[in-house]
């Protein structure tokens, strides 16, 4: 014969039942048993995150997607997600087989905030660990820092279990870095009087014989999304700019400018290029228009706008006067509205209950960086 269930503990039970299922904080780490809410969860990210799948059947936004509508924690299906391109040696762009820097070694850069529980972490130069967006969670989750460097990365990756290898080129990443040394000594670096930079020509060189995909010259992968209860993460891992000064950063590590989270607004990322985006820390920026009111669009579109009026050096402008580089941003907002605004045409990566698509963005300016 069964227990009787008094009213007051039938009261006590559907209550505390109740205050489970409608609560909106998330012990991290841990994928809730339901998810409720009204938002229609949403993956947006370079477009690389619709071409690589490691060997497996999913694409990068396609992976993370699946695992946020099965309850995952947002961060760690994004963080799964942008895995595939960190681990797949056909992207070049990102993690083992990246181009290296001007002396022949991968330096990997990556950040991740969690909205949530407004956290984050990153890694800037890190050598010899194919996943660097998992040792910057492992900062956010384990320390008391927000980024670590260098030595000090690997050093903490190394403590924290990861495996450090002594080399992350593949043959393809050395052989193009070879081709790059024949074209230029790497030890230049800019002309004080003439701020000319050969080694950015060498490489762009390459890009242009077809040799290099202009996306993977710069690098980078941001996937930021959403689940059904509003909740925003971001994550973006890069092996950084093509034959760069060694230990040279780039915006991917830096919060603010590479990727940019608050759980009340939304969350942005970005690829291109690296400078322009922290000297306008321009993932911020955007968040900060899309708290004012701003759609997701129109907020990249202001930071686009920022970018193109504060690029004055000679040589960074094309014959046009214009700034004579890409710049990509990526944004969500918590309600589940998303876009990918560009300096010039580019695409980018959804995916929803649809499925996972190549996008274009909304361009700021006609034409190409080049003109």
């Amino acid at each position: 014969m069964g227990t009787k269930l008094t009213r007051r503990d039938f009261v006590k039970t559907t209550t505390a039942a109740g205050v489970a299922l409608g609560s909106s904080t998330t012990v991290f780490g841990r994928a809730p048993a339901i998810q409720t809410g009204s938002v229609k969860p949403v993956v947006v990210a370079s477009n690389n995150g619709n071409v690589y799948k490691n060997g497996g059947t999913e694409v990068g936004v396609e992976r993370a997607f699946n695992l946020i509508t099965k309850g995952s924690d947002v961060l760690d299906a994004l963080i799964a997600g942008v895995n595939n391109c960190e681990l797949d040696p056909a992207d070049s762009s990102v993690g083992y087989g990246g181009l290296p820097n001007a002396d022949g070694i991968v330096q990997l850069d990556s950040c991740c905030m969690h909205g949530p529980t407004k956290r984050a972490g990153g890694v800037a130069a890190l050598e010899g660990v194919r996943t660097p967006s998992l040792v910057a969670k492992a900062v956010m989750d384990i320390t008391d820092h927000h980024l670590l460097v260098g030595k000090g990365a690997q050093d903490f990756a190394r403590n924290m279990g990861f495996k450090i290898e002594d080399d992350l080129n593949t043959e393809k990443s050395r052989g193009l870095w070879l081709e790059w040394k024949r074209r230029i000594d790497p030890q230049h670096y800019l002309d004080p009087k003439k701020r000319g930079d050969a080694m950015a020509m060498a490489g762009l060189s390459m890009v242009r014989d077809g040799l290099i995909d202009a996306d993977h010259y710069y690098g980078t992968i941001n996937c930021d999304g959403v689940n059904s209860k509003g909740e925003v993460c971001g994550v973006t891992t890069t092996s950084g700019l093509s034959w760069k000064i060694p230990g040279r950063v780039g915006d991917s590590p830096i919060l603010g400018a590479g990727l940019y989270v608050d759980g009340d607004v939304g969350a942005a990322g970005s690829t291109g290029r690296g400078e322009a985006n922290i000297y306008n820390l321009c993932s911020f920026l955007i968040v900060e228009q899309m708290r004012m009111g701003k759609s997701p669009k129109d907020a990249g579109m202001e930071a686009l706008r920022r970018i193109q009026k504060n690029t004055v050096e000679k040589r960074l402008l094309n014959s046009r006067g214009l700034p004579a580089f890409g710049i990509n941003f990526y944004v969500v907002n918590k309600k589940g509205e998303y876009a990918g605004v560009s300096m010039y045409s580019a695409s980018y990566a959804v995916c929803t209950e649809n499925g996972p698509q190549t996008l274009k963005c909304e361009p700021l300016l006609e034409g190409r960086a080049s003109d």
